[in-house]
């Protein structure tokens, strides 16, 4: 895409919504080129400072390229936006699917641009995300990537799109031997269910959400259906609906609590001339329509086997990181020395080659767990034949559909990312469930 985004063009872009490193935007214009099109623009901490990008130097620590030394693009990234862009494409995507995930493309855009755009979004953006967040205008690129709220010509008051946005969760509970029994409510806990004991303590959601991610990965068509109402009904930032690009039901940075009449009856209406049903059996109708999607496109099969390659859990991998960085083991050393020797002593002895692949498949198995699913439909015009599609049997209408994987968090910061999920944010998970189970 040769071209530069430049202030002018700012307006042609709108808020779409944001995660923890990105705000996205929409394209409204009318350039063929962006057409259907995103656009994903990198964010700072308020108190934070933009790295200066060396295209000579990579981004990446010493143990980073050497997790990643078979990737060699992504070893000699120059920035961090690079370098995500480079791990979707080239590890995610032939993990999870080439037509299922979309790394994008860099696009120059001015300062200018960047400036207009934070000015233009201010009102739209989740207070809270405003307060530790700005836009950093010291990039000089952005993604750009197709619309996956859309099908091509989606838009069109004739061919209308609805999707849905689900945040699966991990969709397994881990098995490891190197589980520590002070911890073993993660045997028996989802990581979602202790994530949401955790918000709740910390007054982030005001009730805990009724959905199970092990009821939307298990391939019991009766199951996915209850985790689809379930979503709905408490939504948090895990479900939003878009029609023909637009959000109808969910929130922007936050979500919304649990569903209520007022949030129910403006969906029911949304859908009408889409679902076709009566009034009051829409919303019914369009939960069935996304289950039944998920069921047969068992495209969350692929997701959990992607997950499954964190077959040791953090309290295994932590081990095997500290092998790949040459320090002593800070978690051995917190372990009572008088104790035989515990199962851990193991992972300490094992080949480099070992660790890396424990390390580095824990990193893409985080990844997974927390991407997004997109999944649009379009309603087939009579004879009309496309490939895949589903049947709505309560209303005897056919979709088109199309499935994406979003990827929002990659981690690179090796180093962080096992300190802070070892200390102290797993401990602190199960000591909040156990205390919930004993009250």
């Amino acid at each position: 895409m040769e071209v530069k985004i430049e202030q002018k063009d700012a307006s042609d872009w709108s808020y779409r919504g944001e995660g923890a490193a990105n705000i996205v935007l929409a394209y409204t214009g009318s350039s063929p080129s962006f057409i259907g099109k995103v656009m994903r623009i990198t964010k700072k901490a308020r108190t934070g400072s933009s790295p200066k990008c060396d295209s000579n130097q990579s981004v990446l620590t010493e143990e980073e390229r050497l997790l990643w030394r078979d990737v060699e693009e992504l070893v000699t990234s120059p920035t961090k936006e690079i370098a995500e862009q480079i791990y979707t494409q080239l590890v995610m995507s032939p993990l999870l699917g080439s037509k299922h995930v979309d790394a994008g493309m860099r696009v120059p855009v001015t300062r200018d641009f960047l400036e207009c755009v934070e000015k233009n979004v201010i009102k739209q953006r989740p207070a809270w995300r405003i307060d530790v967040s700005v836009v950093d205008l010291e990039r000089d690129f952005v993604i750009i990537m197709s619309d996956h709220s859309l099908f091509p010509g989606g838009a069109l008051k004739d061919e209308p799109c609805i999707s849905v946005e689900i945040k699966p969760k991990c969709g397994f509970i881990p098995s490891s031997e190197f589980i520590a029994e002070r911890n073993s409510v993660k045997r028996s806990a989802t990581r979602f269910q202790m994530h949401q004991v955790l918000k709740l303590r910390e007054q982030e959601i005001s009730e805990l959400s009724e959905y199970d991610p092990l009821d939307l990965f298990s391939g019991s068509k009766e199951r996915i259906h209850k985790a689809i109402k379930d979503l709905y009904t408490t939504p948090q930032n895990n479900f939003r609906v878009f029609l023909n690009g637009s959000l109808i039901f969910g929130g922007l940075g936050g979500g919304i609590k649990r569903t209520n009449a007022v949030a129910g009856k403006a969906f029911e209406d949304a859908l009408e001339g889409i679902i076709l049903a009566e009034n009051g059996l829409r919303t019914t109708s369009f939960i069935q329509l996304v289950a039944e999607a998920v069921y047969c496109s068992r495209v969350l099969d692929r997701l959990l086997e992607v997950q499954r390659l964190d077959n040791f859990d953090i309290e295994g991998a932590i081990h095997a990181y500290y092998n790949i960085v040459c320090q002593p083991c800070v978690v051995c050393q917190q372990l009572d020395e008088a104790r035989p020797p515990h199962r851990c002593s193991s992972l300490h002895s094992i080949h480099m080659d070992e660790s890396l692949k424990i390390a580095k498949d824990y990193l893409i198995a985080a990844t997974a767990k927390d991407c997004s699913l997109m999944i649009s439909f379009r309603p087939m015009k009579d004879g009309a034949f496309g490939s895949p599609h589903v049947y709505l049997q309560s209303t005897n209408q056919s979709f088109n559909y199309k499935v994406h994987f979003n990827i929002f968090h990659v981690y690179f910061d090796v180093h962080g990312k096992y300190q802070i999920t070892w200390r102290p944010t797993i401990s602190l998970f199960c000591l909040n469930i156990m205390n919930l189970e004993t009250k």
